[in-house]
């Protein structure tokens, strides 16, 4: 057997121990090797030992050029083969901070202290879009990016490209997490108190049926995504279906992610009266544009018969709540406003849950119930009624 510590003396006479050491096969059965040079013979016998127990234990990791973009884009083709498209293109999302701050970076080359780094200037200037660019992103947006880069990692350790995963010990500042804990805190459903005015205020609007839509806990996407082939008028209930939400620039339908998001639900009659005079507003705006109507057969659609997006509901529900003076909420938070109503009122765990379309009762009242200072003097008044008696 070749030895693999050969001695080398240079012109100028200086000595050098050059290793070349097996370090097991390529995916095509190939043997591979590893050259490496040292001042004296002690250093590369070390090596060679380090080297040779490494592989034994199958744990060497090889040296190589490879970037941090180089291996997203390699783990992401794994990573996304078997995901919705809307999925894939969060994981884009969640990584796309990380190619900027340290994608040109050599992988085995990363180190704590720059996932530390990448943190801090994710709160501090990462955002791009969403709002005014160079500020700090999100607590949740952190979380993401921070989530998708130590599953990049983990493999890269399982598939011997670095040593250990340097993300997997990072966590985000304390400061950062109060701050969003304290933002969270701040951002309240409408109370009952609050909904009913902006109802009365809008009752004209064409847009009434869909704003009802969403304080019945459905989701935007859903109420974007519901045909009237959903809506039985006669019976008067809904089935959702299908979805229809922005996904980049693309607008992606498909149907709900899980078997619970798939559901019939019964309309109050309230709800229902909308609906039967929104399909009545929409055959004389089909006769109105004649052939330029786009018969969707979507249940929200513009003056046109055209389907919408989420942006698009998003955009004219934030104009009716600044026209009717009432507290601006994200759309979403109407789902949120629902279930705790639901709650709040003692519809059993199990049907505020299937309601929502969730398969968790503990994430449903975890996530969305949020009870309020009345619902606390309701619980008060109750307990005043059994110690009462005493």
């Amino acid at each position: 057997m070749k030895e693999p510590i050969r001695k080398i003396t240079h012109k100028d006479g200086r000595t050098r121990y050059r290793l070349v050491v097996d370090i097991g096969t390529d995916a095509e059965g190939k043997r591979q090797q590893l050259t490496r040079t040292f001042n004296t013979k002690k250093e590369a016998l070390s090596e060679l030992s380090r080297i040779r127990h490494e592989v034994h234990a199958g744990t060497f990791v090889a040296p190589t050029k490879t970037t941090v973009n180089d291996w997203l884009d390699a783990w992401l083709k794994s990573a996304i083969r078997d995901v919705e498209e809307a999925t894939a293109a969060n994981y884009e999302d969640a990584l796309r901070p990380v190619r900027t701050h340290l994608g040109n970076k050599e992988l085995q080359q990363l180190l704590e202290s720059d996932i530390e780094s990448l943190i801090d200037w994710m709160l501090t200037h990462g955002r791009v879009r969403g709002g005014k660019p160079g500020t700090g992103l999100g607590l949740r947006s952190v979380r993401l990016t921070l989530g998708r880069l130590r599953a990049a990692l983990n493999v890269a350790v399982r598939r011997q490209l670095v040593v250990r995963n340097v993300a997997e010990h990072v966590t985000i500042p304390r400061h950062a997490r109060e701050a969003a804990q304290a933002a969270k805190a701040n951002r309240v459903p409408w109370t009952e108190e609050e909904v009913v005015p902006f109802l009365r205020h809008i009752a004209t609007d064409r847009l009434y049926a869909p704003m009802l839509l969403l304080l019945l806990g459905l989701r935007p996407a859903e109420v974007c995504g519901l045909r009237w082939t959903d809506v039985d008028l006669e019976v008067g209930s809904i089935s959702v279906a299908e979805t229809r939400t922005n996904v980049e620039t693309k607008v992606v339908e498909k149907a709900p992610k899980s078997a619970a998001g798939k559901r019939k639900l019964p309309l109050p009659q309230i709800a229902l009266t909308a609906l039967k005079a929104f399909r009545k507003t929409q055959a004389e705006e089909k006769l109105a544009a004649d052939q330029k109507y786009a018969a969707s057969g979507r249940v929200v659609v513009d003056e046109f018969g055209g389907p919408v997006k989420t942006d698009w509901l998003r955009r004219r529900c934030y104009k009716l709540m600044e026209v009717a003076r009432i507290r601006r909420v994200r759309p979403y938070d109407a789902r949120h406003a629902c279930l705790t109503w639901l709650a709040a009122s003692g519809v059993p765990d199990v049907v505020v849950s299937a309601w929502a379309g969730h398969s968790d009762l503990s994430f449903t009242k975890r996530v969305y119930v949020h009870p309020n200072a009345e619902h606390l003097r309701a619980a008060a008044d109750h307990m005043d009624k059994v110690l009462g008696r005493a």
